[in-house]
């Protein structure tokens, strides 16, 4: 029997490209036409040029490219879904006090759950997240329970004048005293060695 693998009712040689199509060609061979008595026994002639195969190659990557850009979001699907989430979020912020609110350590796990459940619908509708609609809903969740926590901005006052002139004034004086002293120290060297 002749080294190889049986493929059908043919032996097929391992030392050949496209086995796969049950015709073969030497892989010593040169790329292109090549005579037959160049094959290898048990091998019979592929007839697929290289650029053939490049070709049927970036035929099935464009095919496939015009695929991905067939999916469209389904906007309708999403909006209906995502009240879900806000039911179920509003279920899980009863168990919260309405006073803790505004504290994030109280809510955190079920904001999460809020979260995922948001982006596992709107992946669902084949939309991306977070989108716009998405993006609008989480919005008005956010309206319903957090209108109220706004943050107090603390306004700056300037100090009374007197303070401002003196906090100025003391380190002016200070490096005036300082520049001073080295210059009455530095003419003075023969007295003080």
């Amino acid at each position: 029997m002749k080294r190889g693998f049986l493929r059908g009712e043919r032996v097929v040689d391992p030392r050949c490209v496209c086995w796969w199509l049950q015709t073969c060609r030497p892989l010593s061979s040169p790329c292109g036409r090549f005579p037959p008595e160049a094959l290898s026994p048990g091998c019979s002639y592929c007839g697929m040029e290289t650029h053939a195969f490049w070709l049927v190659q970036l035929f099935l990557f464009v095919l496939w490219g015009a695929h991905q850009q067939v999916i469209v979001c389904n906007e309708s699907l999403m909006l209906e879904k995502l009240p879900r989430c806000g039911k179920s979020f509003e279920e899980m912020m009863k168990k919260v006090d309405s006073k803790k609110w505004c504290n994030l350590t109280e809510f955190i796990p079920y904001y999460d759950n809020f979260s995922l459940c948001t982006e596992r619908e709107a992946i669902a509708a084949r939309c991306f997240w977070p989108n716009r609609l998405a993006q609008g809903f989480i919005i008005g969740i956010h309206k319903q329970f957090f209108s109220n926590c706004t943050s107090e901005k603390v306004h700056w006052e300037d100090p009374p004048d007197e303070i401002l002139i003196t906090l100025i004034l003391i380190p002016v004086f200070l490096m005036v005293t300082m520049i001073s002293l080295v210059v009455w120290c530095s003419k003075r060297s023969d007295i003080l060695v």
